[in-house]
């Protein structure tokens, strides 16, 4: 995903190949093709004046840039960062944490932010609500600034690094495309500053154990007072 010095980048042939298969093999292939890959069990959720934006992560699909991107919400590195461009049935896309932030950055953020990430391309496809990264031509100079589709967009697949996808927050992107735009060059730009308020994260996992635990702690305490009720029935 091009990032707001740079363009993106889209690969055309005028060549293709046509090979006559089985149609079982056909047929195998494009249900891999189309299988989704699977999420890992962290949340982010992006806090804004127009609502929320969970997404989670294909650690499975570009872990080096999931590591460093969930860091960076972990260090609070997009606190404070906007949405720098809006551009309807396409992408919104998340500035640079090092340029896009209106608090300074302390050491440890500026240290992260600054990273490049090797390009981890996959055969995933950019479809509405998918996070792409953003960078500049060359294909491992990706840093913080990345894109949510919104809208399918076949001509970046294999371009620009997946990383994850939204969870919940379809509703808050939708408000956002509404939003009244200004064209500079290949950018379509919100009129107003669609700030990142703040960030939180969390382990679905976690969650779900927290919840057994409870459950089974109220188990347990309905069984200590039964065997309690029995043992004064017979033992008075």
């Amino acid at each position: 995903m091009a990032k707001a010095s740079s363009s993106y980048i889209i690969i055309a042939s005028p060549f293709a190949a046509f090979v006559l298969l089985p149609l079982a093999i056909v047929a195998v292939t494009a249900a891999v093709e189309s299988r989704e890959p699977e999420l890992g069990s962290a949340r982010v959720v992006f806090q804004t004046k127009y609502g929320d934006i969970e997404f989670g992560f294909y650690p499975d699909v570009a872990p080096k840039t999931v590591e460093h991107i969930f860091r960076l919400v972990r260090l609070g590195g997009y606190n404070t960062n906007h949405f720098f461009r809006v551009d309807k049935g396409f992408v919104a896309q998340v500035a640079d944490v090092a340029g896009g932030r209106s608090a300074p950055m302390n050491d440890d953020q500026r240290v992260e932010a600054e990273k490049k990430i090797v390009g981890e391309f996959s055969d995933v496809k950019h479809v509405r609500g998918i996070l792409s990264m953003g960078r500049y031509e060359d294909p491992n100079s990706a840093q913080s600034s990345f894109s949510i589709l919104l809208g399918d967009a076949p001509h970046l697949d294999g371009q620009y690094a997946i990383f994850g996808k939204v969870t919940k927050g379809d509703e808050t992107l939708r408000k956002l495309e509404e939003l009244p735009t200004r064209r500079e060059g290949i950018f379509v730009m919100p009129t107003e500053r669609i700030t990142i308020h703040s960030s939180y994260y969390y382990d679905t996992k976690m969650e779900d154990c927290e919840e057994e635990n409870s459950k089974l702690r109220r188990r347990l305490a309905v069984s200590a007072v039964e065997i309690e009720r029995q043992r004064m029935k017979c033992f008075p």
